[in-house]
């Protein structure tokens, strides 16, 4: 059984569910096998070889039946070339996560040239259209990305490849993105789900901690 170790902040057991030496804290979300446990956009997502995948063309917010205040989430993920999805945070279970829910933590391929023009609170691991992201710490496209989201009251914490890329306060938010207001940006709870945009984006040993 492989482990890697830097350039992860966690060491990462390659064949197995477990994601770090402290997984025996975290419950697995997917199962790597089927959608069981998850809802909303179930026909629009795939299972292929252990990972789950929107479909291509496909749109929708697939999100777990349960529902967290306080968190921890890993996941590893792995982009196609312009890909585009999401994590949608404390997630009602309608409308659109990025401004229904608490916020959608972006999952972009920001280095291809179709989002050479975007808004900076659009590029990967952004709260989208609250708080920018720091750049370029993904991995080249097609190889595998760790990222852990730590959500704690209106506060959330997004770190890449072993760096945070962003710590922010949502409630501190007062200019948001064309000018449009989230308005459930201040929600204390909600689903955790994933925001399908139509491209096959790859996600594989999602597992959570609930944070008192």
């Amino acid at each position: 059984m492989a482990v890697l170790g830097a350039p992860w902040q966690f060491p990462i057991v390659v064949n197995a569910g477990d994601l770090a030496s402290d997984s025996d804290q975290f419950t697995p979300l997917f199962n790597g096998k089927d959608l069981a446990g998850w809802s909303g956009a179930v026909d629009e997502y795939v299972v292929l070889d252990g990972t789950l995948r929107c479909k291509p063309g496909k749109s929708g917010t697939l999100y777990s039946r349960e529902v967290f205040g306080n968190f921890v989430v890993r996941m590893e993920f792995k982009l196609p070339p312009g890909g585009n999805n999401g994590v949608a945070i404390r997630y009602p279970g309608s409308g659109l996560p990025s401004s229904a829910g608490m916020c959608e933590i972006q999952i972009l391929d920001n280095q291809h040239p179709k989002y050479a023009e975007i808004d900076a609170r659009q590029v990967h691991g952004s709260a989208y259209g609250m708080i920018a992201a720091k750049t370029g710490f993904l991995r080249p496209v097609g190889q595998w990305n760790f990222q852990e989201i730590t959500v704690t009251g209106s506060r959330i914490k997004v770190e890449l490849n072993g760096t945070v890329i962003l710590d922010g306060d949502l409630s501190q938010v007062k200019e948001f993105m064309n000018d449009k207001e989230h308005p459930g940006k201040d929600r204390r709870e909600g689903h955790l789900g994933l925001a399908g945009h139509r491209d096959p984006v790859a996600f594989r040993n999602i597992v959570i901690k609930r944070l008192p």
